[in-house]
């Protein structure tokens, strides 16, 4: 496929090509799509257009019930498809396909977060308004209040999107697979934020101004009073316990903390893609023939072994990739399953059918196996040049220690939990015939050794003896042994080496007269990387994460290995990549923070203000690390994106608070009253931005269908983290907002 290109629409042009194709075949002849990725392709979009209708759905219902007015919510759910229309115009302008990637970072419910704000507003003045002039408002001063309204939420509104767009340039500055994988999910994300910005500030003031008539109230429900009643009492007890309250959060953010470092970690989520590609590694030298036979003999075991086999087919020395060096010896598998309702077993797990695809390669002998996943197969090397899922590599000079090296690290690893199809590099093994020529002998016969080796090198590689014509076509016509007696030394042996004339009469001797030849093990291949000489001893990590697995095997291999001077080891694979990501966010993370206060900085017109809603990053971390740690969730890239999100959603809501009491101090309200009652007051808007956020994600999270597995982490994480967000901004916010305050006051005062 050609750089650009879209997978989908290409396999799709394919399949139509070959309908063509085959309608021109001879009777009984037939051309088949063995592998088509538009059937994986087709399920993951499958199951992200599930997770963002089902999201929909929950956000438009928790609009509903918390605004209780059927118009008011469907004009801030009507900001949805809006924002969507503003999304796909974007990614068709800038060539960004729908898929797993792009789309699986959207959330609805922060889409609209910004209207939920202006909506709630607008519902809370015209409802004031009314009881103030105790009639219906006439649409002038609907028009007056709503706009009022809007010009009060406009400022943090701005701010606090603005601020979530921000946080989303550390996934610009990924480079590498990583920046391939996650900069169009962060492109989409800003795109849609972008849209429902200009939606909340524009459309949405006007369609409630226009559309929302008759009689307003802002009467709670019978759960939004209870939960009032219950907040108000706990607001009380945080205002009055200050300290303890205090202590409580840092104790929750150092305990986070040490729980975040006992979390595994990964490269990214393993996609399941629903077929199996198993990789034969044979013994150097296996001719092509016997390389097939045994490969047929595999796959016939695997079919009558797994019934949940539809085919498998395969690749013998023949590398997809054209850099990639791929002898005889290596056949790549790719075992296609059935539909899972024509299964005997539906129920069956993936980890089972693995344990029976290796019993069933393991009754052919001779071959060394490695069972990855097609696209999983081709990234693994793509990435880092190793098929496995991490891969030490020992560098050096000599081939002979490098060898007995890896051999012993290999040895190490395999007692290492989680390590499967442990294997070293073939570097040697390769049979070689070798002529050693006797010099002396040679000379008597008045031959020299360019005479010998141009015999040689005719009856086994060849030589030009003349040209064939076919139309405009050339080919040259190349003379040289046949296979059966090339590949025996023996029938060597007596191959016809001419003497030199005398009186025009040539005699022949036989090779053997002046050559010894023998067959020796050589060299399979040497590696470099850098310019030095390396061996890898790869590995597939199973039932744990990547990190983890890494430094229990790094500790071993210390501990059991010497490594002799001149000599060292590096981790490659997945891990490196791991490690290169890693290493750019820890640049790039603080940057995106740093703009975030510059931002909160430039809303408040002081630092005060600024670091107290600034704290709300921390607390949203301990939430989102907590979730990742309950449902047994490594750390990965995935989940790094979700707390980048997080990171700014944690801010949106305490930007709000406090812009709401800065409003009432400044109408001249005592702190006391202004803190209380702009806490009570922004108590529903809070719950509604968290509850549209978290449900927003809990499809993703809970999702079960192919591609969920990159998405659960960011929606575990964002749920988490909203959730621990929200206290903060309901609890310890108006708390340290008001003990902030106070002791600005205490020096005056005295």
């Amino acid at each position: 496929m050609r750089v650009g290109e879209n997978s989908r629409e290409v396999a799709l042009a394919v399949a139509e090509r070959l309908a063509q194709i085959n309608r021109n075949l001879p009777e009984g002849v037939q051309a088949v799509a063995v592998y088509d990725r538009t059937t994986l392709v087709d399920k993951a979009i499958a199951t992200v257009r599930k997770n963002l209708v089902e999201g929909a759905l929950l956000v438009i219902a928790v609009l509903f019930v918390f605004l209780g007015n059927l118009r008011a919510a469907l004009i801030t759910a009507l900001v949805i498809p809006l924002s969507m229309l503003f999304t796909f115009s974007g990614m068709a302008a800038n060539r960004v396909s729908a898929n797993l990637m792009s789309l699986g970072a959207l959330d609805f419910g922060i889409i609209v977060d910004g209207a939920v704000v202006i909506v709630e507003n607008a519902i809370r003045r015209l409802a004031h308004a009314q009881e103030r002039h105790g009639r219906v408002l006439d649409r002038r001063e609907r028009f007056q209040e709503v706009f009022a309204a809007a010009r009060e939420a406009r400022r943090p509104l701005i701010f606090g999107q603005l601020i979530i767009m921000v946080v989303y340039l550390p996934v610009f500055a990924l480079t590498g697979v990583e920046g391939k994988m996650f900069h169009p999910m962060a492109f989409t994300v800003v795109i849609a934020l972008l849209g429902a910005m200009l939606l909340s500030i524009t459309f949405v003031p006007a369609a409630v101004a226009l559309f929302v008539t008759g009689r307003v109230q802002e009467k709670d429900n019978r759960l939004m009073s209870a939960a009032r009643r219950g907040y108000a009492v706990a607001l009380d007890a945080a205002m009055r316990r200050r300290p303890l309250v205090f202590a409580g959060a840092g104790l929750s953010v150092v305990l986070t903390v040490l729980l975040a470092l006992r979390l595994g970690s990964e490269f990214v989520p393993s996609l399941s893609e629903g077929d199996f590609a198993l990789q034969a590694l044979r013994v150097p030298g296996t001719g092509l023939g016997q390389s097939v036979d045994m490969q047929q003999r595999l796959e016939r075991s695997i079919l009558d072994q797994v019934p949940e086999v539809e085919r498998v087919f395969a690749r013998t020395g023949t590398a997809e990739i054209a850099a990639d060096p791929m002898p005889p010896n290596i056949s790549d598998s790719y075992v296609m399953l059935k539909p899972q309702a024509q299964w005997p077993d539906p129920g069956k797990s993936r980890e089972q059918l693995m344990a029976e695809l290796e019993a069933a390669a393991a009754r052919v002998p001779g071959s060394n196996y490695e069972l990855s996943q097609p696209i999983q197969l081709r990234f693994n090397e793509l990435i880092s040049g190793v098929r496995s899922d991490v891969a030490v590599k020992v560098f050096g000079d000599d081939m002979a220690v490098l060898n007995k090296t890896a051999a012993e690290i290999a040895r190490v690893l395999q007692k290492v939990t989680g390590a499967a199809e442990v294997k070293v590099e073939q570097t040697g093994g390769l049979p070689l015939l070798s002529v050693q020529i006797d010099r002396e002998r040679a000379a008597r016969y008045g031959l020299n050794v360019g005479d010998i080796q141009d015999v040689i090198a005719t009856a086994l590689g060849g030589r030009k003896a003349g040209t064939l014509f076919e139309g405009d076509r050339r080919f040259d016509l190349m003379i040289r042994l046949p296979e059966t007696l090339r590949s025996d030394p023996a029938v060597l042996a007596r191959l016809p080496i001419p003497l030199p004339a005398v009186e025009g009469r040539v005699e022949f001797i036989p090779l053997a007269d002046v050559a010894r030849l023998e067959t020796v093990l050589g060299p399979n291949q040497i590696s470099r990387e850098d310019g030095k000489r390396l061996v890898i001893v790869s590995a597939n990590v199973r039932d744990r994460d990547l990190g983890s697995f890494v430094a229990d095997a790094t500790a071993a291999i210390t501990d059991q290995v010497r490594i002799p001077a001149g000599y060292w080891t590096s981790w490659g694979g997945q891990f490196e990549q791991l490690q290169a990501a890693a290493a750019r966010l820890q640049l790039v993370v603080p940057v995106a923070l740093l703009l975030v206060f510059v931002l909160l900085f430039m809303m408040f017109g002081n630092l005060r203000d600024g670091l107290v809603v600034f704290t709300g990053i921390p607390f949203a971390l301990t939430g989102g690390v907590l979730a990742l740690w309950l449902r047994d969730i490594p750390l990965s890239i995935s989940a790094g994106v979700g707390f980048i999100a997080l990171s700014g959603v944690a801010v949106l809501n305490g930007l709000v608070m406090i812009s709401f009491i800065r409003g009432l101090l400044e109408e001249g309200k005592p702190l006391d009253i202004a803190v209380r009652e702009g806490a009570l007051v922004r108590l529903r808007p809070v719950l509604m931005t968290a509850l549209v956020a978290s449900l927003g994600f809990i499809p993703m999270a809970l999702a079960t269908g192919t591609g969920a597995e990159v998405q659960r982490p960011l929606a575990t994480v964002v749920i988490g983290g909203i959730l621990s967000s929200t206290a903060l901004t309901l609890l310890v916010l108006p708390a340290l907002y008001h003990s902030v305050l106070r002791r600005r006051e205490q020096p005056g005062e005295g």
